[in-house]
């Protein structure tokens, strides 16, 4: 993904994506999707909102209505990324997957060493972009919900059943393996209300971290 400029608002409703390093199918290898429902139910626990999301093999789009908060957003999701690629380490390293975390372990550059990083499980920063309308929201999401069924990955034939994906709740009115907002229902909130309690975990729940 390009790397973009920090998130200059304090709230809004953004598409964001990022890819793991390489495009490898790091969430597939692990079984890792559980690990960004994770990361969505602390987003929640912190007032923010999940509108739409696709969890691909080595790739996450997802909306986030970001309430107003003190912590700029660029940290909230650098935080998500990171506590997510600690527990990526820690199944790699009880898989066995000597390999890899080798490969992985290389990929640190010399200024990131020096701050204590060990593994390379992103690719650098991540996309964004504002969804101001229904229009481009609506835009983002079918693009999202195609994903799997596109390209190289024809993971399914029918987004409705790709079960990491909001698809089945968009299209059916059913929610799928994670419930999230319709983005419709942003209109009668008001994100620009602070809010408390934004710091993550020291660790998501339920998982040692590496």
């Amino acid at each position: 993904m390009p790397v973009k400029t920090q998130i200059p608002y304090d709230h809004g409703h953004y598409f964001i994506s990022f890819t793991c390093h390489k495009w490898l199918p790091l969430f597939e290898l692990v079984k890792g999707y559980d690990l960004v429902y994770t990361w969505f139910d602390v987003l929640k626990q912190h007032g923010h909102l999940v509108t739409g999301f696709v969890i691909m093999p080595n790739h996450i789009h997802v909306m986030i209505a970001f309430r107003k908060t003190a912590k700029c957003i660029n940290k909230i999701v650098g935080d998500g990324k990171r506590f997510i690629a600690y527990a990526i380490i820690q199944r790699l390293k009880e898989k066995g997957a000597v390999n890899l975390l080798r490969e992985l372990e290389k990929a640190v550059c010399y200024s990131d060493k020096k701050r204590g990083k060990r593994h390379e499980i992103w690719e650098d920063s991540f996309d964004w972009k504002e969804c101001r309308n229904r229009s481009f929201t609506s835009q983002k999401l079918n693009y999202m919900h195609d994903n799997p069924c596109t390209g190289k990955w024809m993971l399914t034939e029918n987004p409705v059943d790709y079960i990491h994906s909001s698809a089945r709740y968009y299209i059916t009115g059913e929610h799928g393996i994670y419930p999230v907002l319709n983005f419709l229902e942003l209109e009668d909130i008001d994100l620009s209300i602070p809010i408390c309690g934004e710091s993550l975990p020291n660790t998501l729940p339920g998982k040692r971290l590496a």
